[in-house]
C-alpha cells in the first residue's frame, strides 16, 4: 500500500496512553510508521495547517473537544485524511457516534495489541481509500449527484463490513419512484428528469448526510442508515410524506411526486448480504406498491 513510511498523527492528552500507543505501533512489521503526537485538538489544527498526513488517530475524551465535536473539527482540517479514533471501555458509544459522523473505525484503550492496531489503521486506509476513489471512478449518478448502483453498493458493503464487527446495526431502504411514465409521456423525458432529481433531493431532506444514498437506476432508489430510534420505519415514512406533502402542495407543480418504499432491517447475526436486504426490501416494496403510494 506503501513504499514509505505512513506519516500518522496522534491526538491524546494522555501521556502514558500516546507512550503505549508509539511503543505498540513500532513493533508491527507489515508498516512503518512516522508518529507525530499532539495533545490537544487546537495542537492538531495547527498541525494539520502545515501540511495533512496520511492517517490520523483521534482520542475521543480530549480537553478541548470531545466526542464527534473532535471528529468533527478534525475532518474540516483534513477531510481527504482517513481518521480512527481512540476511546475508552467504557464509552463506546462514543465511538459509534464518531463512525457516524465520519471516522473510518475505532480503538478501545486496554484492549490495543500490535495485530488488531495495524489491522484497524490498515482498512481504514483501505476503507476511506475506496471513498475517495468513488470521485474519481464511474460511481456517481450524473443526474442526482448520488451514488450509482455500482457505487452504493461499494460504499454500502464497506458499511456493512464494520457494522458486523461493531455489532451496530442498519436499516436498507429501497424507493421506487411512481407514475414517472405520464410524466414523460405528457410533458416529455427533460420534466421527467427532473422529477427524479427531485427524488434524489427529497432523499437528501430526510437522510442525514452521514446515510449512504444512491441511484439504483431509471426510478430506483436506495438508502442505507443506522438502526436508530429516530430511523424507525415509521419515522422514516412519516419524513417521506411530510417532504413530499411539501412539495406536492406548491401551487405551480406541473405533476405530484409520489413514492413506494420497502424497509428491511439486519437480522441479529448479520446474515443478509446488502444486496440480499435490497432484494427483500424490493419485495417490500412492490407490495406497497399494489397498495397505495406515499406522497398522495
Amino acid at each position: 500500500m506503501f513504499d514509505r513510511p505512513i506519516r500518522l498523527l496522534l491526538v491524546e492528552d494522555n501521556p502514558g496512553d500516546a507512550l503505549l500507543f508509539t511503543e505498540t505501533i513500532k513493533e508491527t512489521r507489515a508498516f512503518q510508521f512516522e508518529v507525530a503526537h499532539r495533545a490537544c485538538v487546537d495542537h492538531a489544527l495547527a498541525f494539520l495547517a502545515q501540511g495533512a498526513p496520511d492517517m490520523i488517530v483521534l482520542d475521543l475524551g480530549l480537553p478541548d473537544a470531545g466526542g464527534v465535536e473532535a471528529v468533527r473539527k478534525v475532518q474540516l482540517a483534513a477531510p481527504a485524511v482517513p481518521l480512527v479514533v481512540l476511546t475508552g471501555l467504557d464509552d463506546e458509544a462514543s465511538a459509534i457516534q464518531a463512525l457516524h459522523a465520519g471516522a473510518q473505525d475505532y480503538l478501545i484503550k486496554g484492549q490495543l495489541n500490535t495485530s488488531l492496531l495495524v489491522r484497524a489503521l490498515r482498512y481504514a486506509l483501505e476503507r476511506h481509500g475506496l471513498q475517495m476513489a468513488l470521485r474519481k471512478e464511474s460511481t456517481i449518478d450524473e443526474l442526482t449527484g448520488l451514488a450509482n448502483r455500482r457505487g452504493f453498493l461499494m460504499l454500502a458493503e464497506q458499511h456493512a463490513m464494520l457494522a458486523r464487527r461493531t455489532g451496530e446495526h442498519f436499516v436498507v431502504a429501497f424507493i421506487d419512484m411512481d407514475r414517472l411514465k405520464p410524466i414523460n409521456d405528457t410533458l416529455g423525458h427533460q420534466a421527467g428528469d427532473t422529477a427524479i432529481a427531485e427524488i434524489a433531493e427529497v432523499l437528501r431532506a430526510c437522510f442525514r448526510g452521514s446515510d449512504i444514498l444512491g441511484r439504483l437506476g431509471g426510478d430506483e432508489f436506495a438508502a442505507l442508515l443506522p438502526a436508530t430510534a429516530e430511523n424507525s420505519e415509521a419515522s422514516i415514512r412519516q419524513r417521506l410524506t411530510e417532504e413530499l406533502q411539501t412539495r406536492n402542495a406548491k401551487p405551480e407543480r406541473r405533476y405530484a411526486l409520489r413514492i413506494s418504499v420497502g424497509i428491511v432491517a439486519t437480522d441479529p447475526q448479520h446474515t443478509l448480504s446488502v444486496e440480499e436486504m435490497l432484494a427483500q426490501a424490493d419485495a417490500l416494496m412492490y407490495e406497497e406498491k399494489q397498495r397505495g403510494r406515499i406522497g398522495r
